[in-house]
């Protein structure tokens, strides 16, 4: 059945296997398929949400069940400090563990036969002396025989050779390689470790080997050891790992000093791992060198995708989406195909790209839950349409509720204006986190240089590296673009209220209006607000996030705003909240100044000068002549 054409999901097949699950990423799925067959170590970079631990799971259903091994540790009789391990076919470990039970059992039956007869006898004579004789105090004898007999029966131990393995690993029945996830593991979790003992003489302590504890690099031997944003490992645990890769094995120690199982290490525990190694690119600087470079010598590295293209088949990979998040939850109804079309239509919203679909697919599953819960909540049998329309408003992360009270409050306070016109204050735009937009509002103002060498450029407002950069290049421009020497000016320029920090370039165009109004005393619109990056031509560049930044200038009674022409591809807003801004996308500077400023008759000409200024030279004199020469 062509799954484009369905009345609800319950129609849709959901595949059996994790790999065939995986919505969007075949490159990565090829590789992973490729890897599992070779056992091949994988770094998977990418945004959260893109399915970097399915991945992982997948693969290990890909690998062959019939290697799994159980792992067990015995006693050393020539070493208690160093137990010796074996390992053994998947299911043995349990048999050969209460094999030795039984023999145990044997052994110590005569034993435990000879301390029941004492207690009996002790018993029958501490009654005796009692009820027959009349001598009580002859109890505190028997009590004090009693102790004697435990303490005894304690110091009174079977031989090494009888004494019962531990089993650490225990794969039996496993039906798939084992997926052990050690995300934010501290070195015991991942590598092992050995229990202290409070007993450590008397009779009472505990052998060595009972206290072994396997890692997780253990518990995936044959499988998959997952770690996601693997740089929080310490260096020294990234080592250890890097170890562990290359041996396939690695004995188990106390990871503390001041343990008694600081004293034991076990001989060589067998490890033989596939890692994923998952993370953002900041994962990749973090890393160990060595760890990296052994997993690109002996594995692949996959940039994880993000979007996809808006294609009909890409459409029916998402229809195939929805119908596995109904399943996998089990407690929402299936979705209408009006339903998943407005999925697929939010999709696209998230993208921020036009002909584009998200990838970050966790988020988008969370709507999918949500409008789930609005209809259980409404006794609906299906999810419809307007589920999801209500789910998308009730179901707002919490950046996008910070940006509604931040919005909200900078407009009741007045620190930003929607109306009239004001000299040097720019109604600029951000993002909060990667979908929520923000008014920021930048002012500057012109005073002269307190320097006599040359005037200075201040900026304020917890401005992060690419920020300040922009600010310097914004510099530039406005000397080129208003013909004037700045050098004898002190020009500041302040983020109002930014205290959560500005990153990015994307205010350039709003510094460079707010500095030029200032610098001409020229008065910026207060129902206009901008975004765009600037190049030191003056060229106004694309920017990210331009839906979430004009939604915010929406919902805060803004009539105009300028975006970079290059972006007016990616608008996607509905009807409703498009009809009620004009959206002016723009190339260069002066035309945002253009539309920004309140031009009065008598600085028409200022505007004109703008203009020639940014008039760039032909190509056929940016190109150096070539005198040709007969050969």
């Amino acid at each position: 059945m062509d799954i484009r054409d369905f009345r609800t999901t319950e129609e849709i097949e959901v595949p059996g296997s994790l790999i065939d699950q995986v919505i969007g990423q075949e490159k990565a799925v090829e590789i992973i398929r490729k890897a599992a067959l070779q056992k091949r170590h994988v770094l998977l970079i990418g945004e959260p949400g893109t399915g970097k631990s399915m991945l992982g799971q997948a693969m290990a259903e890909l690998l062959p069940v019939e290697e799994l091994e159980d792992i067990l540790v015995y006693p050393n009789p020539d070493d208690k400090n160093n137990p010796r391990v074996e390992a053994v076919k998947a299911g043995e470990g349990e048999a050969i563990v209460q094999r030795y039970k039984e023999q145990k059992r044997r052994v110590e039956a005569p034993i435990n036969t000879m301390f029941k007869v004492l207690f009996i006898t002790v018993m029958l004579m501490v009654l005796y002396y009692m009820l027959v004789l009349q001598q009580p105090y002859v109890l505190f004898l028997g009590i004090i025989a009693f102790v004697f007999l435990l303490m005894g029966r304690q110091y009174i131990k079977v031989k090494d050779e009888v004494l019962v393995p531990k089993l650490l690993v225990n794969n039996k029945g496993m039906k798939k390689a084992p997926f052990v996830d050690a995300t934010g593991a501290h070195a015991g979790a991942l590598l092992g470790d050995v229990r202290h003992d409070p007993f450590q003489s008397g009779g009472l302590e505990t052998p060595p080997h009972e206290l072994v504890e396997p890692g997780a690099i253990h518990k995936a031997h044959k499988g998959v050891l997952f770690i996601d944003e693997i740089s929080t490992l310490s260096m020294e645990s990234q080592q250890s790992l890097l170890t562990a890769m290359q041996e396939k094995k690695f004995p188990i120690t106390g990871q503390s000093e001041r343990s008694s199982g600081a004293m034991v290490r076990t001989q060589p525990v067998p490890c033989d791992f596939i890692l994923i190694a998952a993370g953002n690119l900041d994962v990749v600087r973090k890393m160990h060198p060595a760890l990296r470079s052994r997993i690109r010598g002996y594995g692949y590295e996959v940039y994880m995708k993000d979007v996809m293209d808006d294609t009909p088949e890409n459409r029916d990979k998402l229809v195939q989406f929805v119908a596995q998040e109904v399943v996998k939850d089990g407690k929402i109804p299936h979705f209408t195909r009006e339903a998943v079309m407005e999925i697929i239509e939010e999709a696209r919203r998230r993208a921020g790209r036009r002909g584009k679909l998200t990838l970050k697919l966790r988020a988008l599953g969370g709507l999918v839950r949500a409008a789930g819960d609005v209809a259980i909540s409404e006794g609906s049998p299906y999810v419809e349409a307007r589920h999801v329309r209500k789910a998308r408003k009730i179901a707002r992360t919490l950046e996008q509720q910070i940006a509604d009270r931040y919005i909200s409050q900078k407009k009741d306070y007045e620190v930003y204006r929607v109306e009239g016109a004001e000299v040097g204050k720019v109604n600029g735009l951000a993002v909060i986190g990667s979908d929520s937009g923000v008014i920021l509002p930048i002012v500057a103002e012109v005073a002269p240089a307190q320097s006599r060498d040359e005037g200075r450029i201040i900026a304020t407002g917890k401005l992060r590296t690419i920020a300040r950069e922009a600010i310097q290049n914004v510099s530039a421009i406005i000397k080129k673009h208003t013909g004037r020497d700045i050098s004898n000016y002190d020009v500041h320029i302040q983020f109002l209220q930014t205290y959560e920090g500005v990153e990015g370039d994307s205010a350039s165009i709003s510094v460079a209006t707010a500095v030029f109004s200032a610098l001409e005393n020229v008065p910026v619109d207060q129902s206009v607000a901008m975004t765009g990056s600037l190049s030191v031509r003056g060229d106004v560049l694309p920017v990210g996030g331009i839906n979430p930044k004009i939604e915010a200038a929406i919902n805060a009674g803004i009539k105009k705003v300028i975006i970079p022409q290059g972006n007016l591809k990616d608008v996607m807003l509905d009807p409703e909240k498009r009809s009620r801004i004009e959206i002016i996308p723009v190339k260069s500077l002066p035309e945002v100044l253009e539309h920004a400023l309140c031009w009065s008759e008598d600085r028409k000409s200022l505007l004109d000068r703008v203009k020639s200024v940014i008039s760039l030279p032909s190509v056929d004199k940016a190109l150096p002549k070539v005198d040709k020469q007969s050969g």
